[in-house]
């Protein structure tokens, strides 16, 4: 169960009165309690993900010469090759895989085609960059992105605070082969991926402009543990506390006169 759609819907109203001269020093007020105390809730969270340093820096010294995506180091790897001053982007192609519980097991087909299509471009000059983003091991980012597995994310990386367009392609996790992949580096990526410009882009979205990317990770990976009975549970609850505010006020909406006030006429 996501809540990727519910949560831009919601967020919309507060990201547009942000954008009003009027209303942005109380937005920035809010916005820095609403940090702060989403900021405690997370710490007091279990950590659900999972980084082993060591074998990301195997894999990345290896034959594959391949990076391994996570909440702590994601952006900092993603620009480590930017040149200052450069304005050729660095090109990075991010698998997004999983597990048994996120891909029930049908990602190791997709996963052994993009190791074998980094392993080829790790020895052809000017080839692209390659990373993985497992969601079994890094949920919060996984959420923090809306990122779906069995798909490939196309970075297009300049210095900062340069924007960054990101490309999405979608692939048939049981038939895809590296030829496929590579193929689609060669024939110009472009025509066939979909530019991302959504509410979670990582780096030119709103959540990520006013810092609220990884919160909203925290928050969805928490909305994904509940079975669907207890989110019913919780609708449930607020309806009838709406409905029971509702009916407790008076008839016409109007509040009942304080005392030694006169009736109004109607």
């Amino acid at each position: 169960m996501r809540f990727s759609t519910a949560s831009a819907i919601l967020g919309l109203p507060l990201l547009a009165a942000a954008d009003v001269p009027e209303y942005q020093a109380q937005f920035k007020n809010y916005l820095g309690q609403a940090q702060g105390f989403l900021g405690k809730i997370t710490s007091k969270i279990p950590h659900p993900n999972k980084h082993d340093p060591v074998a990301a820096a195997e894999a990345k010294a290896g034959s594959l010469n391949m990076d391994t995506l996570a909440l702590s180091n994601w952006k900092d790897t993603l620009y480590a090759p930017v040149k200052l001053g450069s304005t050729t982007p660095e090109e990075w192609w991010v698998l997004i895989t999983g597990g048994n519980k996120t891909c029930f097991g049908h990602c190791d087909k997709i996963e052994a085609a993009f190791n074998e299509t980094a392993g080829k471009w790790a020895v052809t000059p000017g080839s692209p960059h390659t990373a993985l983003l497992n969601c079994e091991n890094q949920p919060v980012l996984c959420n923090a992105w809306s990122a779906p597995v069995g798909a490939i994310w196309i970075f297009e990386v300049l210095p900062e605070p340069a924007p960054v367009n990101i490309w999405t392609k979608r692939f048939n996790m049981t038939t895809t082969t590296a030829d496929d992949i590579v193929a689609l580096q060669k024939e110009g990526y472009k025509s066939s991926a979909k530019l991302h410009d959504g509410f979670f882009h990582p780096f030119n979205g709103p959540l990520a402009k006013y810092g609220l990317g990884t919160p909203i990770g925290w928050i969805l990976w928490v909305f994904n543990l509940l079975p669907s009975w207890a989110f019913m549970i919780l609708v449930s609850l607020f309806s009838r506390t709406m409905m029971t505010n509702r009916m407790n006020q008076p008839e016409g909406g109007r509040r009942p006169p304080a005392a030694g006030q006169a009736v109004p006429r109607g």
